[in-house]
This record gives structure tokens, sequence and C-alpha cells, in this order.
């Protein structure tokens, strides 16, 4: 079996841990598998060379900064590499060029957008380990990029995708998905298996555990994912295609994302396209909209609410102030007190009164929705962030998700 396998910077963040990572793939080439390793930086090292170059400048190029974060990844996969040796495995490391990986230009944020895999398969056939620098690769011109947060996730789906690998493990300080936050909710279930879907909506509502965008590249190569903890044998989490689960439960988790901010605009001039003119403004200056609700109003005038990440809050009121100025918006008004609680399940899809319940829920918890939204397999409300965990412990009563 060819089994790709990612270790974060927790996992290695230490000499001792990198050892413990060294142990456990040298369990899995006992076991028979061909194994393609992926690393991050060791924790902490990515600040301190961000730390550094900013030593030196405030705003230093994008593409030295990436040649600079870029080196922390090929450190661990070089001492990782001298580990495997020195217990009589095959094993070298790889920089992202040399794995094949072709990206975008966009620096410090690029996209992968082809894998040449013949490098990698050559040396896997001669019986070596390969041991990858996560987070870059190079562009046309053959310069070093890296890939934005999440960049190692990213990588390693890629390049099982590109492999063709039987399995793609994602080893954190975590065990698993589970049913919610067990920080919130102490009786939080381990799940077995989740879908593509499923765990998207998951990851993009609030869940920590993987970031979206190699959950997006795993569906879309359909590649086979294990999320488990790197210190433990615990059986984690798979997540994979819909038609690969047998027993689908009706909801499967609720998530939580506490960093959200609630503008609402008064008086919006009711006129054809100034609803395009708002959120066209809004995306030019790279504000990501989230619910919106528009409101019918009197005497040719609506009401316009809408989210965004709490980070963004200043800058959306900012590109406003011109409709404003121009008596198209009559007051604009914030909110970041505010949260989102979401309820996911693909069993949605087949049945009916999965809102109701939700709503039911908040109503016996007398917990005010301000907003709603919906798709085929999630229901989400924004509610007062007080009351936000609370939410979140009475719909994973309400839904039975501890059994």
């Amino acid at each position: 079996m060819l089994v790709v396998q990612k270790f974060g910077g927790t996992s290695v963040g230490t000499l001792e841990r990198i050892q413990a990572v060294a142990d456990r793939v040298s369990r899995s080439v006992k076991e028979g598998h061909q194994v393609v390793v992926v690393v991050s930086a060791m924790s902490g090292e990515t600040n301190k060379l961000i730390e550094y170059a900013k030593h030196f400048s405030d705003a230093p190029s994008r593409s030295d900064m990436d040649a600079l974060l870029s080196s922390g990844e090929r450190v661990t996969s070089s001492l990782l590499s001298i580990a495997l040796n020195s217990m009589g495995h095959k094993a070298l490391s790889m920089t992202g060029r040399k794995a094949g990986i072709v990206t975008s230009s966009a620096h410090t944020k690029a996209r992968i957008e082809s894998i040449d895999p013949a490098n990698m398969h050559a040396k896997l056939a001669e019986g070596n380990v390969i041991v990858v620098a996560g987070f870059q690769g190079v562009n046309e011109n053959g310069d070093v990029t890296t890939l934005g947060r999440g960049g190692s996730d990213l990588s390693a789906v890629a390049i099982a995708g590109a492999l063709k690998a039987d399995l793609c493990e994602i080893y954190t300080d975590v065990d698993g998905i589970y049913t919610t936050d067990p920080r919130i909710e102490s009786k939080a279930q381990k799940i077995e298996k989740i879908s593509y879907d499923e765990m998207l909506e998951l990851a993009s509502l609030g869940a920590k555990v993987l970031q979206n965008r190699s959950v997006e590249m795993a569906k879309k190569l359909c590649v086979n994912l294990v999320c488990r903890s790197s210190f433990n044998d615990n059986e984690g989490t798979l997540i994979t295609k819909e038609e690969n689960i047998m027993e689908q439960p009706l909801v499967n988790g609720i998530a939580l994302a506490k960093d959200q901010a609630r503008l609402s605009l008064e008086g919006v001039v009711d006129r054809p396209g100034i609803a395009s003119d708002i959120f066209k403004a809004l995306a030019e200056a790279d504000v990501n909209v989230d619910m919106i609700i528009q409101t019918t109003g009197h005497d040719g005038k609506t009401d316009l609410d809408f989210t965004v990440s709490k980070d963004e809050l200043s800058e959306a009121h900012n590109v406003l102030k011109p409709f404003i100025n121009g008596k198209e918006i009559s007051e604009i008004t914030t909110d970041d007190s505010i949260a989102k609680v979401s309820v996911v399940g693909v069993g949605m899809k087949s049945h009916s009164g999965v809102a109701a319940k939700a709503f039911e829920t908040m109503a016996n918890e007398n917990i005010n929705i301000m907003m709603i939204s919906t798709s085929e397999i999630k229901v989400s409300m924004i509610v007062a962030q007080k009351y936000s965990e609370l939410a979140v412990q009475a719909l994973h009563d309400a839904y039975e998700l501890d059994k």
C-alpha cells in the first residue's frame, strides 16, 4: 500500500518528536507500505523567521519571504531523513521543486497547478522513504513559492492525488474529527467516517482540525483522508466519498465560529443594482461576505444585513463609507459580539425537520436567532456570542450526537 503521511509543526516541534515521527514511519515501512512523508516546519519556526524579516523591513518582498519561510520545512525534512537513515532505512528529503510541485506565481499564497510525480515514483521504486518539505513549490520560472495557511496539508493531499496513493494520513495533535469541540461539549464523540462535503462545511464553519482547501482538493482528487493524532495510536477519522459510508447519520456535527461580525445597513436606496454595487465594492477590497439578509423597507428604502469575519469588519466599514456620503445608505451599525452556530449532516438531504428542531432547541433555551442561512447539508444561525456555547451544547443534546 502506498501511504502519504503528513506531520504538522507540533508533531515535529522538537528533536525528540522528530524521532517519534521517524519511529512511526519506520513501523509503516516494516508493515510493507511504501511511504511518502510531508512535514511542516518545527512549531514556532515560521513565526521566528517572520520576526527575523521584520527586524530589517516592515514590508519585505513576497518572493524573499517565500525563500525565507520555505526554509523551515526544508530543515524538518532533512532532519527526519537523517533520522530514518540512522535507523537503517533508505530515505531522502525533497524540496517542493524536487517533488515536482508547480504552482501559480502568487507569492506567499500560491496555488498548486500541477505535480509531476515521476521523480517520486522513481525514488519509491528504489526502496526509498521520501520526505517532502511541505507548504512549498516553484512557479513556472523556477522561483520558490509558498502555499499560505494550511499549505502542508495541501501539499500532502496533492502529492497523494498525483501518486494515486491508497491513503493520506494527516497527523495532528488531535485524534480525529469530533461531533463538536470537546472543550465546549464534554460528551462530544469522535466521528468514524465523514463525507468530504460534511468536512468542508465543518472546516469552513469553524472546525479547525483541517483546512478547507485541503479537503476541497481531497474531494477533487478522490483522496481518502485520515485525520489522526501523532501522539497516540488511536484510530482516526476517515474523510471519504459519501457512497463509501454505509450508514449516514442525520446530523454529523455542530460547528461554532466566534470570529464573526455583523454589519447592518439601514435606509439603503431601493434601486436596481444597489446590492450589486455594495457587494462588488466589498469583493474588490477582498472582504469575504458570508450570510446576507435583505428586508423590504418602505418609502423607497430597504435594510441590508450581512456578516464578515471579525478581522475584516473595519475594512468593510471603510469600503461602505462612500455609500453614506453618496446618500445611498442612511446608517451603518456593526456588532462583533456574535457567533455562528451550524448544524451539519448529509442526512438532511433526505429527512425533513432538521431545521425545525434547531430552531425549537434555540427557542427552548431562550436564545434569539438573528440570522439564518441554509444549504442542502447545513443550517447556520447567528446568535449572541455569550450564548453560543450553550447553543452548541443544546444542539448536541437535541440531535443525540453523544450516542
